[in-house]
């Protein structure tokens, strides 16, 4: 099983897409983008990637997420590829990352199937560090002049930031929102990953105007 985290757009989701396709070329007796592959034989191949609901039978976003990790962990064997990006990303953080952790156990030590997961949550790899059969992979990044480059290189590792609020501003977010939003972050840290949450003080600085 291999564990990869890094920040958002680096590149993970792209990873595991590539990996799947790569099994499913390898057992049609197709060449593969790679100097050299160890494959064995699989006998499914499982993905859980993307977020969307079903509107047709009721199901919210998350609710789609649960239905379809219910079936991976329950028909996937050791023969299996399963792919997991982000799992418990659409619910609350402690029971995101309580399921997200459950799912890995679940496969490490039930199906044992090969398994690539994605997460955004940093205190999985911790928590999961005393399975036997697991690696860490982060995607590499660098900083430079304040800006963040992504070299979408997949090194041994665990990243500890996201990035999150770097995409925000990718993709546009007025400065004020953005500057706003650097200053929860150091709130956020300054309260060691919200468990003294309801000390923080999000009150000053908020008349901040756009230039």
């Amino acid at each position: 099983m291999s564990l990869i985290t890094g920040p958002n757009m680096a590149g993970k989701s792209t990873f595991l897409r590539q990996n799947a396709l790569i099994a499913v070329l390898a057992h049609i007796g197709s060449f593969v983008p790679a100097e050299h592959a160890h494959i064995g034989v699989i006998d499914k191949i499982f993905s859980r990637v993307g977020a969307s609901d079903n509107i047709a039978l009721g199901h919210s976003t998350f609710m789609v997420e649960m239905v379809e990790t219910a079936a991976i962990l329950n028909q996937a064997t050791s023969k299996s590829l399963v792919i997991l990006d982000e799992i418990g990303r659409g619910t609350a953080i402690n029971d995101g990352l309580s399921i997200a952790l459950a799912a890995i156990e679940h496969i490490h030590d039930v199906t044992k199937s090969r398994a690539i997961c994605a997460t955004h949550y940093h205190e999985l790899p911790k928590l999961s560090s005393h399975f036997e059969n697991i690696r860490f992979f982060c995607l590499r990044i660098e900083e430079w002049k304040g800006e963040v480059v992504f070299l979408h290189e997949l090194i041994p590792g665990i990243s500890s930031r996201s990035y999150g609020i770097h995409v925000a501003g990718l993709a546009g977010f007025p400065k004020g929102a953005l500057e706003r939003a650097k200053f929860f972050m150091s709130k956020f840290d300054e309260a060691e990953h919200y468990r003294s949450i309801d000390s923080i003080d999000i009150t000053s600085g908020r008349h901040i105007t756009d230039e």
